[in-house]
């Protein structure tokens, strides 16, 4: 697949497809970038799109690392590329920014999955971390060494080094300031208002967020379920796509 890219407010914006259908949207998390839709992009009868969000990837840098910033970029890169009622999947920080965008724009998404994502309260990161996240911008071994934490089941060592490669483009200053972004809360009233099936994944081996924020993420909307995966940690996507593609396809069959 041959990455394009689109303006949106003023940055060029990444972005990889396949298919031909109904738009299915993929928004990486923390650290991430389309490289980690790559194994899931072929959905029989959808088109299936997986950005670079800014400060990662290929995608222009912002000067700040915000989750309601980002969403505003996501609404407008999905207005750039002419979207309408696109099944929305977010992993991680990508969950938290579809979160927001629903909260702000409910009527762009027919439906929304979202796979380890941050709760609405927030996902506060203890100080302790943060001299991590500083040495992962500088030591790609720190690095691919917190990727694999996040993904604790993958068995691709090849793709864990792309991921890793990829994880090295975004902004400097987003190492720390996007966990930080990540402590801000998404209005759970808002939430509610949102009408379309949600399914939360969450996997029972994730270290990053816990089973009470998955429920509290799936009870924050009307129609929101939750599905535990056991043997899987914070990114299903990386560690069994086979099984993802088989929950994505699943979902969007029965709404």
């Amino acid at each position: 697949m041959e990455g394009k890219f689109v303006s949106v407010f003023g940055k060029k914006v990444y972005y990889v497809e396949n298919g031909e259908g109904a738009p299915v949207v993929y928004v990486h998390g923390n650290w991430g970038s389309s490289v980690w839709w790559s194994k899931v992009m072929a959905v029989p009868g959808r088109r299936v799109i997986a950005l670079d969000m800014p400060n990662f990837g290929r995608s222009d840098s912002l000067d700040v690392a915000d989750i309601g910033v980002y969403a505003e970029y996501l609404g407008g890169f999905i207005d750039a590329i002419g979207l309408e009622n696109a099944d929305i999947v977010g992993h991680s920080l990508g969950g938290a920014v579809v979160m927001a965008l629903i909260a702000a724009r409910p009527e762009i998404a027919a439906s929304v999955m979202l796979v380890d994502s941050a709760a609405p309260s927030g996902l506060v990161t203890p100080e302790s971390h943060y001299a991590a996240f500083e040495r992962f911008a500088t030591n790609r071994d720190a690095l691919r060494a917190g990727l694999k934490g996040a993904a604790p089941t993958i068995t691709d060592m090849e793709f864990l080094d792309a991921i890793t490669d990829d994880a090295r483009l975004m902004a400097r200053h987003a190492f720390v300031g996007n966990a930080r972004a990540l402590e801000k809360k998404t209005p759970v009233q808002r939430l509610s208002a949102f009408k379309g099936p949600v399914l939360v994944v969450w996997g029972r081996k994730d270290v990053i967020v816990n089973e009470d924020m998955a429920r509290e993420t799936a009870e924050a909307f009307a129609r929101g379920r939750l599905e535990i995966l056991d043997e899987i940690g914070h990114s299903v996507m990386a560690e069994s796509p086979a099984l993802f593609s088989r929950l994505l396809i699943d979902f969007l069959s029965a709404r």
